[in-house]
């Protein structure tokens, strides 16, 4: 049995993380060994291997089996509860290694890439808070579950490592509320927003200077190593389209976006940048609208712009153009989004 983890165009994700789950459901007496192994198409033991790296849909799939087997359908936030230093990927080694709580944030975010392609994790710091945005590449690559597990999991696995006292000072999470929304305020101890459409948690800036305690210089030093070398294997592989991102960030508040333009700056033609981009499974137009919609959801979130700028920045013509673009994005006006997002941070 063997997965296919070469195709340059299918993002994937550490099997480390696979391999988490699998031991979730086996402490819970659930393990489904056979239908494990077909939807992987890999032997539990294949799995072992700190260097494999499976599709990001196939482990997609896999919470979705979790959840059936388990009956659970809080099975991510309850398996990121369980702190076990022995099943932790080599991020996670790096990670409580670093000197401080803050060097420790600026790498995990460095390396998630290592974690999961699929999503990107961003950090902005405040003068009072620390603010980690994660992102989906793509909406496909949305996962309930997989997010739940990852929000418990950073929060729980810091407190058990770093500082008890750790708390969120607001959690927004892009899905729906769920059945067990209440879990998540009792876990993460501020308030929540459902529905947001990006998923960014907040914690106070005052944490970042927590010195990491048992933390170990020469594990350290020879697991960054790995990893820095396993990264840049993978950015190679990985990189246009998050130049393109880039560029289309920069450009949007100040020239009409085209593919053209876009394709000049990087020294080739519109059809060669619609093949790269097709090679990492997303088109232009895709692009573009995930990095308006990211933009928007931030802008309108942070109370910064009047709705009215947020629009010419965003590159819309007029406001009532970005309020239908921003309601078929959030199911919302722009307005009741901000005035909700108030609320829940008062």
């Amino acid at each position: 049995m063997h997965a296919q983890t070469d195709q340059a165009d299918t993002p994937q994700v550490a099997a480390s993380s696979t391999l988490a789950l699998v031991h979730y459901l086996d402490t819970l007496g659930l393990l489904n060994r056979p239908r494990i192994e077909t939807l992987t198409g890999l032997s539990l033991e294949a799995l072992e291997d700190p260097d494999l790296r499976i599709p990001a849909s196939t482990h997609y799939q896999l919470w979705e089996l979790a959840e059936q087997l388990t009956g659970d359908p809080g099975v991510g936030l309850h398996a990121g509860q369980v702190v076990d230093p022995e099943r932790m990927g080599l991020v996670g080694h790096v990670f409580f290694n670093c000197d401080t709580l803050g060097e420790a944030v600026v790498q995990y975010v460095r390396l998630h890439r290592l974690i999961n392609e699929s999503v990107t994790l961003s950090f902005e710091q405040t003068p009072d808070q620390a603010i980690l945005t994660w992102q989906p590449d793509h909406p496909d690559h949305y996962c309930r579950q997989d997010m739940d597990r990852t929000l418990a999991a950073a929060l729980c696995r810091t407190r058990h490592f770093i500082h008890r006292g750790i708390e969120a000072d607001w959690l927004e999470v892009a899905h729906p509320e769920p059945g067990y929304g209440s879990e998540y305020r009792k876990l993460f101890g501020g308030p929540v927003i459902f529905g947001t459409g990006i998923t960014r948690m907040a914690f106070s800036s005052q944490h970042l200077g927590h010195p990491i305690p048992h933390r170990n210089p020469y594990v350290y030093s020879a697991v960054l190593k790995q990893v820095n070398a396993v990264l840049a294997r993978l950015q190679t592989r990985k990189s246009f389209s998050r130049k393109v991102r880039r560029l289309i960030s920069r450009q949007m508040a100040t020239d009409r976006i085209d593919a053209d333009t876009l394709a000049r700056q990087c020294h080739m033609s519109r059809q060669t940048l619609y093949r790269k981009l097709k090679k990492e499974g997303l088109s232009f137009h895709d692009l573009v609208e995930q990095v308006r919609q990211d933009k928007a959801l931030r802008y309108v979130a942070d109370d910064q712009y009047a709705l009215g700028e947020i629009a010419f920045l965003l590159g819309f013509s007029e406001l009532s153009a970005f309020s239908r673009a921003f309601k078929r994005w959030t199911g919302m006006a722009p307005a009741q989004f901000r005035a909700n997002h108030q609320e829940g941070n008062e």
